[in-house]
């Protein structure tokens, strides 16, 4: 296995707080049930979905290959609220990851990570809204949203756009991510796969795919980081 020195990670629920936490959130401020919407998009997205026209929008937003607002309609149809109405489409996304604020133990690892000398990058698809960047300054060496680039994960290109701009070969780069199917896509060009679920998880898993420097940088951080985090 050849030494990994790219760091390669998702943003919503690794970088930020759990998928389900946001979309906890977001569902109370607009009045609907959060379940409906995960069995929602288990349908349309997950391992048993059969692909069609409203799947195929979600994939066609992330490559930035249709409008958000016509997008926007697509979302708000999926759930309903107490009284039988839909959220308001117009902003919709932008509500809907508002709540998405950075992991503080995660922000710390990568830190941690890209001061022992490693390349981190940020991969993200995107359903067309605004990122806070505030305190991406040296974090990310590089950062790839699906929408500016015209491709999503899992398909093997963004990958290795990614890679090429973080200067690495695939096999030395690690991608972290919530998304099963994102670390089993990558694995399959070569490259290392954590599929993240806590900080803590996530920095261990590091620990053995990681050079001298790397390790040990992961393991002050972790003596250092408050207990559960």
């Amino acid at each position: 296995m050849a030494e990994i020195s790219g760091i390669v990670v998702d943003w919503g629920g690794v970088v930020t707080r759990s998928f389900a936490e946001g979309i906890a959130v977001w569902a109370a401020d607009e009045g609907v049930d959060a379940a409906e919407f995960h069995a929602a998009l288990g349908r349309l997205l997950g391992p048993a979905a059969v692909p069609g026209p409203v799947a195929r929008q979600f994939h066609l937003v992330e490559r930035g290959e249709l409008p958000v607002s016509e997008f926007e309609g697509t979302l708000a149809a999926l759930v309903r609220r107490s009284d039988g109405s839909h959220p308001v489409t117009e902003g919709l996304v932008e509500r809907m990851f508002a709540p998405f604020t950075d992991e503080p133990a995660m922000v710390g690892l990568l830190r941690a990570l890209r001061d022992a000398g490693l390349k981190v990058a940020l991969l993200s698809n995107s359903w067309g809204h605004t990122y806070d960047r505030r305190g991406w300054e040296g974090l990310f060496d590089t950062v790839v949203i699906s929408c500016e680039v015209g491709l999503r994960k899992p398909e093997p290109e963004i990958f290795r756009h990614t890679a090429r701009l973080l200067d690495r070969r695939l096999e030395e780069c690690v991608m972290v991510d919530d998304l099963g199917r994102n670390v089993r896509a990558a694995r399959e060009l070569g490259m290392a796969g954590v599929h993240h679920r806590t900080a803590r998880e996530t920095a261990r898993a590091l620990i053995p795919l990681l050079p001298p420097a790397g390790r040990q940088a992961v393991l002050d951080h972790l003596s250092a980081a408050p207990s559960g985090a």
